[in-house]
């Protein structure tokens, strides 16, 4: 078995959401609940099918955001994997439920905008997903002031009242 990691190749301020899914229905139906949750939803789905035609499977409602979930799939090469890409202003807590609740879903890895590389498993067989490194590690503990700041964000935001 050899080790490996994919970067995540994308905007900065880009949100994807990376997981596990079971079966090529998973295209469609990432699709509609994506669709169906938030109005106006910009995004671009990649699925790497395991088995058949093994071909990346795609979707979405925005072609710049299909190729960058497509490109990003294709490096990553791990059987049964997704990949959504969300346009400006939309961000994965808005969809996130939504999108374990699609039953063919088996995990995910992460829902983030941080620079991530993922963590590859490769045998004989092909390639599988270990993980991943979501962001930087942390530079200490919060203090009041901090607290503080985290909690008026929040507010601000319109995710706490």
């Amino acid at each position: 078995m050899q080790l490996s990691t994919v970067e995540i190749e994308k905007p900065e301020a880009t949100n994807f959401i990376l997981g596990q899914t079971h079966f090529i229905k998973s295209v469609e139906d990432l699709h509609e609940a994506l669709y169906g949750t938030v109005p106006g939803i910009q995004f671009g789905l990649a699925f790497c099918e395991a088995s058949g035609k093994r071909l990346v499977r795609r979707s979405g409602t925005q072609d710049a955001l299909i190729e960058m979930a497509t490109q990003n799939a294709l490096r990553i090469a791990a059987g049964h994997c997704f990949i959504v890409f969300l346009g400006d202003g939309f961000f994965p807590i808005n969809v996130l439920n939504t999108i374990k609740a699609v039953p063919e879903v088996c995990r995910i890895f992460c829902a983030t905008a941080n620079p991530t590389q993922v963590l590859i498993a490769e045998t004989d067989q092909g390639r599988g997903i270990v993980g991943v490194v979501d962001g930087m590690p942390p530079l200490g503990v919060e203090a009041e002031d901090d607290v503080r700041w985290r909690k008026e964000l929040l507010r601000a935001i319109g995710y706490k009242a």
